[in-house]
């Protein structure tokens, strides 16, 4: 019988497959399989050619597939037939520039095997704070431009001693071709600042500074994508010091632990909050606390949860191990600038946050924060529709209330996800991996919006959303955004077309956009609808459905301040169906940082007058003068339907938080007072029609709160039942537009979503309704995940 005739293939591989162990996989496989050929990375991905027989080149494609490595994401593959090469061997070959592009891996936390090398006393490896392989450690934060090769990276200054270069060149080692591979000989080193600059001299760096923390002291760390400020998670005092010089006085700080046994003995922890913390993104998880935990109560005042992260470097590993407890692990810097990432930055940036500075010498070239996830437990929240303890009745203002949902015809009812993770800020280990996208693209520039920012670059099926940027309050942070923009257009190879923004004029991600006019297109998107779209192309939907955008605030087209909209929307646009009533905000910006400002708003334009409540005591007669003067005379008082704002009148008025120092803090506050759990029945509120809106008003709900104050309800049963009227009002509003449009999709967007309880009460009660109920996966729902929107509209809308 005549011998098989060989056969060749050409191969090509898109996606995440550089600097994932994907060609010595490849090396492996076809040496395992009996083919000869070779393997190299292009700008595009990774382009193969075997040779052999047809069996064996099957086996190898079906082994491809199945057996790729763990970190790799393979998006396309292509196989061409060739005429044979007579190769006599397989061969990894040199990278290859080309006109393509690739996706990148975010960086990656240190892999079991690494974490054994460090705590080995027998390996060369011990304690050695920048080891890593192709399974784990720093991967965009160090890129410059692809291919994903050492000279592209801030690896390029450390030449490979002989023992790194071997382990380097062989294709059978797990550090083959591990770009940032290093030893104590030749790898970066780290070291210990005093505030002076002065090196504190001593036998090993990071147990020096794990006895300074356990002295009190606040240390400066240097990470992956920029500087920690470190200090004891158990000392109210390190804490407290840290805070007054961050400028951080409430907002909740992140706690980095050792492993999972420690983070249980702090937080309620459930198998997917684990597997989160445990997963090679390793992000920030927010736990719900243990009321015996030893975390220091000032880390998170007023919140029930702890943001908690798991050692995700070798450096982070030693100096956890070394110190034996929890360390706050915050962003370094003060409050509202970015990340600061290179030494000397930090040391001018921090001099007056930091006692010392832990260094390094490996650069960082793109600034990363943490990324932060929560994970919502709808389990046992699918419950019967409890009337109103009022009933139906004929509201105080004279219009109907609203009764229970309309049942949409032809819907099923269904099932609910018991628990679903979803991010809060989209960072480290997560950018720049796309969103993919349900439709192709025209390469544009989406610029978000002005807090949680962030930007987006789409380009075939691919939508680039960056990492966190912050909020774009000032130069140093508007800096930051156009130079990785700039980033991402290099490495990703996007000349955009077209440039999208929000339509409030204000926001400095609005003029930078407008800047740019004269060179590109440039196109507003509304900030709802932008909402409502990422959500949808989070979930991979490109019909219409009803979006449901509850938030702080966006530039209304009618000059008002939107955030409580109920909208039917498609990609190539939008039409209002309802909102929230429009209420005054006297003072503008100031009614944010001060809710009590709304509360006495609220209470004057909906029943006339402004009762003598627990909230008003340390309000001067002075001040309640001038708000009433400035509602009775319209002086700035922009109106608002927004539900974040209804969030914080309440808020205010059950005295839980009349002024924040942090956004979202007042809303925060009452969903954490609030009973979590049980039966809760609605209190009253009036659904009209006006201007074509269905409209929610408020009298009604505000004169039921008045009325369980004066006969003493307790706050937590007061917050829950105002959670639960808006989860209520939700259901019916968006039951009354799916009978009228027949859409039986909804989709919850926004930032008010962030809040747990408010999202575990709305999703079931829509679902019970036969409604399916679309929720981030990906993106943020807050304003992190708005840049995805307006980039989906742009590409639907040209």
């Amino acid at each position: 019988m005549a011998p098989e005739a060989r056969q060749l293939k050409h191969i090509s591989v898109q996606g995440v497959v550089q600097g994932v162990g994907f060609r010595p996989f490849i090396f492996r496989l076809a040496r395992d399989c009996n083919l000869s050929g070779w393997v190299l990375n292009t700008s595009s991905g990774v382009e193969i050619e075997v040779e052999g027989t047809g069996k064996s080149i099957d086996r190898f494609l079906g082994r491809l597939a199945q057996e790729a490595p763990p970190l790799a994401h393979i998006e396309g593959l292509q196989v061409t037939p060739a005429s044979p090469n007579n190769y006599n061997s397989f061969e990894i070959r040199e990278s290859q520039q080309d006109a393509g592009y690739q996706l990148i891996s975010p960086d990656i936390a240190t892999c079991r095997d690494c974490v054994t090398e460090i705590f080995d006393p027998g390996d060369r490896r011990y304690r050695y704070p920048f080891t890593n392989c192709t399974n784990c450690g720093p991967r965009f934060t160090i890129i410059s431009d692809i291919p994903y090769d050492r000279p592209n990276t801030t690896m390029s200054k450390f030449l490979m001693c002989e023992v790194c270069r071997k382990e380097y060149e062989d294709p059978l080692n797990r550090r083959f071709h591990a770009q940032p591979n290093a030893c104590s000989v030749c790898g970066p080193r780290v070291w210990l600042e005093k505030t002076s600059g002065e090196r504190v001299e001593c036998d090993d760096v990071i147990r020096e500074a794990a006895q300074l923390l356990a002295a009190g002291s606040i240390l400066a760390v240097k990470g992956l994508g920029g500087f920690h400020l470190a200090c004891d998670a158990y000392s109210e005092e390190a804490v407290s010091t840290l805070r007054k010089r961050k400028r951080r006085p409430d907002k909740p700080l992140a706690v980095m632990m050792r492993h999972l046994d420690e983070v249980r003995k702090e937080c309620f922890c459930g198998e997917e909050e684990a597997t989160l913390l445990l997963s090679p993104n390793a992000p920030i998880v927010l736990l719900r606390s243990r009321e015996d935990s030893r975390i220091a109560r000032n880390v998170a005042p007023g919140n029930s949860y702890l943001g908690a992260m798991l050692a995700y470097t070798p450096l982070h590993h030693l100096l956890l191990s070394d110190f034996a407890k929890p360390l706050v692990m915050t962003s370094g810097n003060i409050s509202e600038e970015p990340i600061a990432k290179d030494n000397e930055e930090a040391k001018q940036r921090l001099r007056g946050l930091a006692d010392y500075f832990l260094l390094h010498d490996r650069d960082i070239h793109s600034r990363y924060d943490d990324s932060v996830y929560m994970v919502v437990d709808f389990h046992g929240q699918a419950r019967g529709n409890l009337p109103s303890e009022h009933g139906e009745r004929e509201g105080e203002a004279g219009y109907p209330l609203a009764g229970g949902a309309l049942p949409v015809e032809g819907a099923t009812r269904v099932p609910l996800i018991e628990k679903t993770p979803q991010p809060i800020r989209r960072a480290r280990s997560y950018a720049p991996f796309p969103v993919t996208l349900p439709f192709g693209t025209t390469p544009l520039l989406a610029v978000g919006a002005q807090e949680k920012s962030s930007f987006c670059l789409t380009r075939d099926h691919y939508a680039f959303v960056s990492q966190h940027i912050g909020d774009l309050e000032n130069v140093e942070t508007l800096e930051h955004f156009a130079a990785t923009v700039d980033l991402y257009k290099r490495l990703f190879r996007i000349r955009p077309e077209l440039i999208v923004h929000d339509l409030h004029p204000d926001y400095l991600s609005t003029r930078y956009a407008l800047e740019m006019k004269g060179d590109l297109p440039v196109a507003g998107v509304q900030h709802h609808h932008a909402h409502i779209a990422s959500c949808m192309v989070d979930n991979g939907i490109v019909e219409p459905v009803i979006g449901v955008a509850f938030d702080g605030s966006g530039f209304g087209p009618d000059g008002t301040v939107w955030g409580g909209e109920f909208i039917v929307a498609r990609l190539d646009g939008f039409e209002r169906v309802g909102r929230i009533e429009p209420l005054p905000m006297p003072g503008g910006e100031l009614a944010i940082r001060k809710p009590y400002r709304l509360t006495i708003a609220y209470l004057h334009r909906l029943l006339g007058n402004v009762p003598e409540l627990p909230f008003m005591r340390d309000i001067s007669d002075e001040e309640r003068g001038l708000i009433i003067r400035q509602l009775e005379q319209a002086i700035n008082t922009p109106l608002t339907s927004s539900c974040g704002r209804l969030f914080d009148a309440v808020s205010a008025l059950l005295n839980i938080r009349k002024a924040i120092t942090f956004e979202g803090q007042a809303a925060i506050e009452l969903e954490m007072l609030s009973r979590q759990n049980g039966d809760a029945q609605s209190y009253a509120y009036g659904l009209t029609e006006h201007d074509g809106l269905q409209e929610v008003r408020l009298a009604p709900l505000f004169n039921d709160i008045l009325r369980e104050i004066a006969s003493g309800t307790p706050v937590e049963e007061i917050g829950l039942r105002f959670h639960e009227t808006i989860a209520r009002l939700t259901r019916d509003v968006v039951t009354r537009v799916a009978k009228e449009t027949g859409i039986s999709r909804v989709a919850l967007s926004g930032g008010c979503f962030q809040n747990r309880l408010l999202l575990r009460r709305t999703a079931p009660l829509l679902r019970s309704a036969g409604l399916e109920v679309l929720i981030h996966r990906q993106v943020p729902c807050n304003d992190g995940g708005i840049s995805l929107g307006q980039a989906a509209i742009a590409c639907k809308t040209g």
